[in-house]
């Protein structure tokens, strides 16, 4: 049976009411605009307003349930009495939506692995995808870029809240989906959107300076993501952790005290899955490891060479998950790179290369740079800039990466927002005082196609993937791939 006229009761749904009430629950939904009869509405905290300011709206469109915390029950007890809906008060209404979503939704794929870290996780999820599908497998990676693979559709989270990423999963196994790969957020994890999905395996990829924004510090960002595995990953489940952070060899602790099975990657000389040697070419690179005493070596069509432990902890995830070793290790050279995530996406006349990347951290940013600088003969140049409405605090130190690892570098807009564009440039230039300022980031681009020299390479940072620019609150089409070929084309003469 569909989702539409599905019923479940409170008590079905691992939910108990105040009074011992009992409801019909027709669906679940999380904006009040959504309610129809006989819905349950999960009235949730937000960061501006109280999801039970419109408890009142979710009871006249028909609810029959309300599930919220306690300042959402004193909100919302004007209107509850005479509307015979039931009320559920729990400390955390956020954990009680999930596993009542997973209840609600019921199927997922038999095999679902989950990636946290501040990098790497598109490309992580992505990669275990990939290797499941040569392995015949049906699978889909869901996160950043959507759901894609065996079945697709977008998302607009990289972790969606609870109602439609379990939607989604159902969605997927009744499509046939057997695997599945996550990215699991920090904010996410946070608000417990992961809770409810039953993992095989979880990984984590590193750590660095992201969503000071949205987390009050360092360490509550790392609890966010050790969530993961404190709280999500069963105990039965196995941690694949990148031992090269000092930050999963936390974790490797925390897992092992509480005698998970741990699979662990990296240059580590105590990983099991360890990088021995890299060689970079222009195109791609060969990677040399070891495993189970056995040394092994891939060729990777595959540029930085952070994106040789990006496909080890995705080797790791499917070995972790019942995927003979050897016919993992086999696809590796089948790997192909993932769309905004150091990706190839133009070549001048006379050489010189230009690659799209998500990087928007300071990490992030240096890492690329460091990971492209050993494929490339002459100059390294960076177009990029930073998010506003977003950490402030990491804007000087985007500057400082680019003025560390660049030889020419421009700053530009990202996604200005509500932001004022020239001050977010101004903070970055502060730590990169012989960069290049352009506001317009079409022309940015079209300067720093232009200032490519035989054997150069151009990196466009910040934004990968994505299509639109947010300035204000208005989405412009936007696309860095694009632009860059547009230029391209126009520099050398050629039709677009």
């Amino acid at each position: 049976m569909g989702e539409e006229g599905r019923i479940r009761t409170l008590s079905q749904l691992g939910l108990t009411a105040r009074d011992g009430r009992e409801a019909r629950v027709t669906g679940l939904s999380v904006d009040s605009r959504d309610v129809r009869d006989g819905h349950l509405f999960a009235a949730l905290p937000g960061t501006r307003m109280h999801g039970a300011e419109f408890v009142s709206y979710a009871l006249r469109m028909g609810a029959a349930a309300v599930l919220t915390d306690r300042e959402g029950a004193q909100l919302a007890a004007s209107g509850m009495g005479a509307s015979g809906a039931a009320l559920v008060v729990t400390e955390d209404p956020r954990q009680a939506l999930a596993f009542a979503a997973s209840l609600w939704f019921g199927a997922q794929p038999e095999t679902v692995v989950a990636v946290t870290g501040t990098n790497g996780k598109t490309s992580v999820a992505t990669f275990t995808r990939q290797i499941w599908e040569a392995l015949g497998l049906a699978a889909v990676n869901v996160g950043t870029t959507g759901v894609e693979g065996a079945w697709s559709t977008p998302l607009k989270h990289t972790t969606p809240e609870p109602v439609t990423l379990h939607r989604v999963l159902a969605e997927a196994a009744a499509a046939g989906v057997t695997h599945a790969a996550m990215e699991a957020s920090s904010h996410g994890l946070e608000q417990r959107r992961l809770d409810g999905v039953r993992l095989r395996a979880a990984a984590f990829s590193n750590f660095s300076q992201d969503h000071l924004d949205y987390h009050p510090d360092f360490d509550a960002y790392f609890a966010a993501k050790a969530g993961l595995f404190d709280r999500v990953l069963p105990d039965d489940g196995v941690a694949v952790l990148n031992l090269d952070d000092a930050k999963g060899q936390v974790l490797a602790e925390r897992v092992a005290a509480r005698r998970q099975d741990i699979l662990t990657v990296g240059r580590h000389e105590a990983a099991a899955l360890r990088i021995l040697d890299q060689r970079f070419e222009p195109g791609g690179q060969t990677l040399r490891y070891s495993w189970a005493g056995r040394t092994r070596q891939a060729r990777l069509a595959l540029i930085g060479g952070f994106q040789g432990g990006n496909v080890l902890l995705s080797a790791g995830l499917a070995v972790a998950t019942g995927s003979e070793p050897d016919e993992v290790f086999a696809v590796l050279p089948r790997l192909a790179g993932v769309r905004g995530r150091m990706q190839r996406v133009a070549e001048r006349a006379d050489g010189g290369a230009v690659y799209v990347d998500y990087a928007h951290t300071p990490e992030a940013l240096a890492t690329a740079l460091q990971a492209l600088r050993p494929h490339v003969m002459g100059r390294l140049v960076v177009v990029f800039g930073a998010g506003g409405d977003r950490d402030r605090g990491k804007r000087p130190l985007m500057g400082a990466a680019a003025t560390a690892h660049a030889d020419l570098a421009f700053v530009t807009d990202d996604n200005p927002r509500t932001e004022d564009r020239a001050a977010i440039r101004r903070a970055i230039l502060q730590a990169a005082p012989d960069a290049i300022e352009v506001p317009d980031r079409a022309e940015a681009i079209l300067r720093g196609v232009d200032a490519l020299q035989p054997g150069d390479a151009l990196l466009i940072a910040g934004k990968g993937h994505e299509t639109g620019q947010i300035v204000g609150e208005t989405v412009y089409p936007f696309d860095d791939a694009e632009q860059a070929s547009v230029a391209v084309a126009a520099l050398d003469g050629r039709v677009a």
